[in-house]
């Protein structure tokens, strides 16, 4: 394994939060969130313990694909405010112990940027892909004088940044090697938005779709090459700073020089399976190329947390403490925790298990609530990838209160970025927050316990006692978990006696765990 400076301290003690920052707070009345009104929600954050925030892509866009085709990677888009305005947002997180991390679209750019256009006209540019004569397979033809066509890395309008291939084809005499012209370019350009950012006052980057950059890397050993050097590089220049992956596959993404790789509903040999066999329902974002399966977190009771718990322990493994593997409860790719046929009762039992695992947590805005999955919204911004797959139905305004809008804006309802739910008793904030029973009341003890209590945090050893209905593990040698996400009454044998430190619905008599329905429990051994 490469050698990289040890990740920053911090990091290990991170709870993430993820802001989709169209849909989060809009502080003008324009119908889309920006930058002040995050601002002006900071405390939200800070009450709940979360501290680290990850933000979408904010930079300038023609917004096809929601801010992941990038026009500008060095100005903000005037939607969301001014540079002024995300210095403040930076500044004020600070105060509060919370950091920000920026996404970094490091493959592909929009069609709309300067680099593309001029590309499109000079076929002696290699910052793209170009095939100089005809269209083969997956190109698009060139919008410009030159001739060809070039290869997207998604949409149409995202063309593939030039990285090279690792393999060489004399047919196809437009792959470039990883060391060519244009490739060493835009590994400069890399450092280049990553320095300019990062001096700015931000603590690192989520990076999209990181393992796209070299084409035909069947091992990714050639863009994971691309990855050690950019990590060697911030270890030096910028030795704070944190690289988050959006790859799926932590084996090969962390010993590449990420920090931090996701379980994703993608990625990976199994092709996301981890992350699918706990929330997956088969309700919500659904890719039709996935195998249907029964997830754990299912009224049925007919899943497993084996899968989760082997993935886990492989990756693990294979990182040898190097970094860390992140478990989000959603994304803006894929269904919220409250999706189809789960209802909010489940959901206490998921966040007993997500924020007691040894992985950090990476909360989706709205989640700590139970905001819905919405569904049968219109495209927007690139949303729909398929028949069942529209991505628009996580990323809904955020319900702060039972105002207006639900609290997200003063703008007219159809102005808004997203429909709001629409069901009359949709959770928010104000009302949770009112409420010491509530899930968000619940979310916060667990951060606060997370945090307070080095056998919860990703370093703390896992001792795995049974993987069926209910979930039981130990942390550290002192805590109990226990987790029935089924709707039927579950029991184990285990013989302990333990202090109480978040319960509902589990006892222990008689040498038996029992969990009723949706029970959960964290208890203090030889309490």
């Amino acid at each position: 394994m490469t050698s990289f400076r040890p990740a920053p301290a911090w990091l290990a003690d991170a709870v993430f939060y993820q802001i989709y920052p169209q849909s989060f707070a809009d502080s003008n009345g324009d119908g889309i969130g920006d930058f002040q009104g995050i601002t002006e929600r900071l405390d939200h954050l800070a009450w709940l313990g979360v501290n680290t925030v990850w933000l979408n892509p904010c930079f300038v866009s023609p917004f096809r694909d929601a801010g992941y085709d990038v026009a500008d990677y060095l100005t903000v888009a005037p939607r969301y405010g001014s540079a002024d305005d995300l210095a403040a947002l930076v500044d004020e997180a600070g105060r509060r112990g919370i950091r920000i991390l920026l996404d970094l679209v490091a493959g592909h750019t929009s069609d709309a940027h300067p680099w593309f256009r001029a590309s499109a006209d000079d076929p002696d540019d290699h910052r793209y892909i170009w095939a100089p004569e005809g269209r083969p397979e997956g190109f698009v033809p060139s919008p410009g004088t030159r001739p060809g066509s070039y290869l997207p890395n998604f949409f149409d309008s995202q063309p593939a940044l030039n990285f090279g291939y690792a393999r060489q084809n004399p047919a196809e005499p437009w792959r470039q090697p990883v060391d060519a012209e244009g490739p060493r370019a835009n590994r400069a350009a890399l450092r280049e938005i990553m320095d300019h950012w990062l001096g700015f006052g931000i603590s690192g980057f989520r990076v999209d779709m990181a393992a796209s950059l070299v084409k035909d890397d069947p091992d990714k050993t050639e863009t994971a090459a691309i990855w050690t050097e950019l990590r060697h590089w911030l270890d030096r220049a910028h030795p704070e700073a944190v690289l988050l992956s959006e790859w799926g596959d932590p084996e090969v993404s962390v010993p590449a020089g990420f920090h931090t790789d996701f379980f994703l509903h993608f990625g990976g040999p199994t092709n996301g399976l981890p992350l699918r066999s706990l929330w997956s329902n088969g309700e919500g974002t659904v890719n039709a190329a996935w195998d249907p399966l029964d997830c754990f977190f299912d009224p049925s009771g007919r899943g497993s947390a084996r899968p989760f718990v082997e993935a886990y322990d492989k990756a693990t493994t294979a990182l040898a403490g190097s970094g860390f593997v992140s478990l989000p409860t959603a994304n803006h790719d894929f269904s919220r925790l409250n999706c189809g046929p789960r209802t909010a009762e489940q959901l206490p039992a998921a966040f007993a298990f997500q924020l007691t695992w040894p992985t950090l947590p990476a909360i989706y805005y709205g989640d700590e609530i139970g905001m819905r999955y919405v569904d049968s919204l219109p495209d927007k911004e690139g949303s729909v990838l398929g028949p069942r797959y529209n991505r628009a139905g996580s990323r809904t305004p955020m319900q702060w209160d039972e105002g207006p809008n639900a609290g997200f804006s003063t703008a007219p309802e159809d102005r808004l970025y997203l429909p709001l739910d629409p069901h009359p008793d949709r959770p928010t904030v104000a009302a949770q927050r009112a409420d010491e029973a509530s899930l968000l009341h619940l979310v916060r003890r667990l951060i606060a316990l997370r945090r307070t209590t080095p056998e919860f945090g990703p370093r703390g050893a896992v001792e795995v006692l049974h993987t069926g209905y209910p979930f039981v593990y130990v942390r550290g040698g002192r805590f109990l978990v226990v987790v029935n996400p089924r709707s039927s009454e579950a029991s184990y044998g285990y013989s302990a006696t333990g202090r109480a430190l978040e319960v509902s619905g589990v006892e222990s008599a008689g040498g038996t765990i029992t969990a009723r329905g949706f029970g959960y429990g964290i208890f203090e051994l030889g309490g």
